[in-house]
């Protein structure tokens, strides 16, 4: 199993924090991508390649509303081209880049096509004008500017034959996972770290295209204080949670107080504290929800429910620790501690960066 990091896009904070996670033997770091609440992902990036030399970079996650697919490939790309090719492009639907330009998730039908879009740019092929999604109120075309000669395709031209650059897409829900599988490379569940849910979620991945490569995010802190650890989850849990039942329905497997959990966090989330421990929503979250959804707990703790997740067969963690309004202090000793003692245990289970 491979363990990757999500930290924050702040340029000095990335390159710092690249360091650091390869040090302790991380396989990869991921910066999240929401314009309005962080500096741009892909500066951020090129920052950590830079200043590190084998730790897998990517983002956690873009999304296909807020960039043209042409430049999100052309940005992936150049990012592995400085890296050496340790970038994987990780795209979800959007949340808070979205929420923040006043847009709910992308729609399906354009999620896809932009996938289809991506995944030509990056193997260095074309795609046709007409599938780019592009409105005439935005630029008319520019066979009307009556030039002698224009690209009849659009091509990144730089690039060369193929990039080289994994697609992994993020999915909570059993079409956009089915979608997920048909055009990435591997999919990111964001189902938390809920066992029958992951199950379920692995299944619905090899349903549409058996043997794709599945992954997981998962709110994960390492504290010997239980109670410590599920205070520093609980912020960036909400997010992630929230996934389940951000259109007012959760799809597999569910508790009845699963359930009514999800149904409060649906009604009382409030983006304007996105990922905030000392948001309000923070305090919908029961013990047992973060025990079930989360891990949180001592090293062996952590250990014993990574191993879990990997025989079930999640091959990729990205772990999403403490949360903006937690205590620092104990944000910082618990991330040393997962450095020290968890990490170490899954240093030798896959390539040094590697993507897909």
């Amino acid at each position: 199993m491979q363990l990757w990091t999500l930290t924050h896009s702040d340029p000095d904070h990335a390159r710092k924090a690249a360091v650091r996670a390869e040090a302790a033997g991380w396989h990869g770091m991921v910066v999240v991508d929401s314009q309005n609440l962080a500096p741009d992902s892909y500066v951020a990036l090129t920052c950590a390649a830079l200043a590190t030399s084998r730790l897998g970079l990517g983002t956690g996650v873009t999304n296909s509303a807020t960039r043209h697919p042409a430049v999100s490939a052309s940005a992936a790309a150049a990012v592995g081209r400085v890296s050496g090719g340790r970038m994987v492009l990780g795209i979800g639907r959007g949340d808070s880049a979205l929420a923040h330009v006043g847009r709910a998730p992308a729609r399906l039908a354009g999620f896809e096509a932009h996938l289809a879009a991506l995944r030509q740019y990056l193997g260095g092929g074309a795609v046709a004008f007409e599938d780019l999604a592009l409105d005439d109120a935005v630029a008319p075309p520019v066979a009307a500017l009556d030039l002698a000669d224009q690209p009849s395709e659009s091509r990144i031209a730089w690039l060369g034959r193929d990039a080289r650059v994994p697609i992994e897409v993020a999915a909570t829900g059993p079409r956009v996972i089915a979608l997920a599988a048909r055009h990435g490379d591997r999919v990111m569940l964001t189902l938390g770290a809920h066992e029958a849910r992951l199950r379920w979620g692995i299944a619905e991945a090899r349903k549409e295209k058996p043997g794709i490569p599945v992954g997981a995010y998962v709110n994960l802190v390492c504290h010997p204080d239980v109670a410590t650890a599920r205070a520093l989850v609980r912020g960036g849990l909400t997010t992630f949670a929230r996934f389940s039942v951000m259109h007012g329905h959760a799809h597999g497997p569910l508790s009845a107080e699963e359930q009514q959990t999800l149904a409060r966090l649906h009604d009382g989330y409030d983006m304007k504290a996105h990922t905030r421990t000392d948001s309000q929503q923070a305090g919908l979250l029961p013990d047992a929800f973060i025990d079930r959804f989360a891990i949180a707990g001592p090293p062996e703790h952590c250990i014993a429910r990574l191993r879990a997740l990997g025989e079930l067969g999640i091959d990729k963690v990205i772990v999403s620790g403490a949360t903006g309004g937690a205590d620092p202090a104990e944000a910082r000793r618990a991330a040393a501690l997962l450095d020290r003692e968890v990490v170490p245990a899954f240093a030798a289970d896959a390539a040094p960066g590697a993507g897909a």
